[in-house]
């Protein structure tokens, strides 16, 4: 007895054909999507389309249509096939044709995909020269904004030409192309603002740093050293030295909020300011009290902005310190047997806020050895990868150690300072300066303090 015939339990060939397609379908979508990842050039990308396309659609003529920037019924010929020159539409937009109205403006701004079996192109229409010899199209409108900003228009030299069946799928794909495109020609515009935006506040950064003193002023009996960072090109913090006369020295650190361009602009308002005052032979509260008094008037201009400020005058003579703080970060004393103290006893509110300024002052008289530091909050509020902050607790630890040159206490903190951070770029101004006395100048260790300082 012969075995049963084995039949085919498949479904009939409709379903393989389906198979057939939906696989096609999902190659093609494949394949653009991968194409679509390695664009980074926005015409580039614009070929790319037209490649897939062509081997997907059969078509005569290609013509793009954009109506991004014009009024109704205006709109641009960003591309055509016919063109015997390619024209980049992003930097050479001068050169694209700008038409109004036509079957290609209808088509444009009905904001729908079209398809036009039977094309009898009239000769008196404005976009004759894009239809002529053409039977048949299919217009497919790129969505931005909710209107079809961009349209592709496809032709053919045949009637009926385009598959109906098709055309979900040249509109979504259509649309995943536009919107690449466009997030390439957006993310360029980016690049190239960024590169403006960075080439400008590097000219502010440099006219700001012509501002601060050129070179560091001799001072007898004191060495000096300064290092300073601003978060971005420019920033907000300042340092100054004044020469008063007499041997007498002004000395000023200064931090405006925030940093980039706002900060350097109230920070060069702030140097105008003081460099304008007479400052010989006036205590420094009331070189703070008015350096406040004129830039409150001007607040109102920058927002929230406000000042810090740290204003002393040393003599040399004495080894006295007169000074006066608009709420900044009071300076560090490190005496030559190793005690930190802070100069916290001339406190008052940063400049800027209000015209009311109360003042505070205070005096010390420096010992051989000492090293003052004056520095700003970028220092103290530095991170590290894991969110902790500086703090003022490891800035003190740097200044253990009495025998450091004034270079030597910068060195320290800025050492420790860049490996807590691991080597991160500062996320606001930073700026240290230390003023060591020399062993010979100044009373002696142990002699007590003459003012309110002990």
């Amino acid at each position: 007895m012969t075995a049963p015939e084995q039949t085919d339990a498949r479904p009939p060939y409709g379903l393989d054909a389906a198979e057939s397609d939906v696989a096609q379908r999902l190659q093609l979508a494949t394949d653009m999507m991968r194409e679509i990842s390695v664009q980074t050039d926005p015409q580039e990308m614009v070929r790319a389309f037209g490649r897939r396309m062509e081997s997907w659609i059969r078509r005569d003529r290609v013509v793009s249509l954009s109506r991004r920037g014009l009024a109704a019924p205006k709109y641009y010929v960003t591309r055509s096939s016919t063109w015997t020159e390619r024209v980049n539409p992003w930097t050479q937009k001068s050169k694209l044709p700008i038409l109004a109205g036509g079957l290609l403006g209808e088509l444009l701004y009905g904001d729908e995909l079209r398809v036009i079996d039977q094309l009898e192109p009239d000769p008196r229409d404005a976009t004759f020269e894009y239809l002529k010899d053409m039977r048949s199209l299919v217009a497919v409108p790129l969505y931005d904004g909710g209107q079809a900003a961009n349209m592709v228009v496809m032709l053919s030299a045949r009637p009926g030409a385009f598959d109906h069946a098709k055309l979900p799928d040249l509109m979504i794909q259509a649309n995943l192309f536009g919107r690449a495109t466009q997030n390439l020609v957006l993310a360029s515009q980016l690049h190239a603002a960024n590169a403006e935006m960075d080439r400008e506040m590097h000219r502010i950064g440099q006219l700001q740093r012509a501002l601060l003193p050129p070179s560091l002023p001799d001072i007898p009996g004191v060495s000096i050293a300064v290092a300073y960072e601003t978060a971005t090109r420019a920033g907000g913090d300042y340092y100054d030295f004044f020469d008063l006369g007499d041997g007498r020295w002004g000395i000023l650190i200064g931090d405006v909020s925030g940093h980039g361009a706002s900060a350097a602009v109230v920070m060069a308002i702030t140097r105008t300011l003081l460099h304008s005052q007479r400052l010989k032979g006036t205590p420094p509260d009331q070189v703070l009290y008015d350096t406040n008094a004129r830039l409150a008037r001007q607040s109102e201009r920058y927002d929230t902005t406000f000042v810090t400020a740290f204003y002393g005058v040393y003599e040399p003579a004495s080894a006295r310190l007169h000074y006066s703080s608009a709420g900044h970060n009071p300076p560090l004393l490190m005496r030559l047997s190793g005690e930190v103290l802070e100069l916290d006893r001339a406190q008052s509110f940063p400049l800027g806020i209000a015209a009311d300024w109360e003042r505070a002052d205070a005096e010390l008289t420096l010992r051989r050895g000492d090293t003052l530091l004056l520095y700003t909050d970028g220092i103290t509020e530095a991170f590290n990868p894991t969110g902790e902050m500086y703090g003022r607790e490891r800035l003190h630890a740097c200044m253990c150690e009495p025998s450091f040159s004034a270079r030597g206490v910068l060195d320290c903190i800025l050492g420790r300072l860049y490996a807590f951070t691991d080597g991160a770029p500062a996320q606001d101004d930073r700026t240290l300066l230390a003023l060591r006395l020399r062993s010979t100048t100044g009373p002696a260790e142990g002699t007590p303090y003459s003012g309110d300082e002990t």
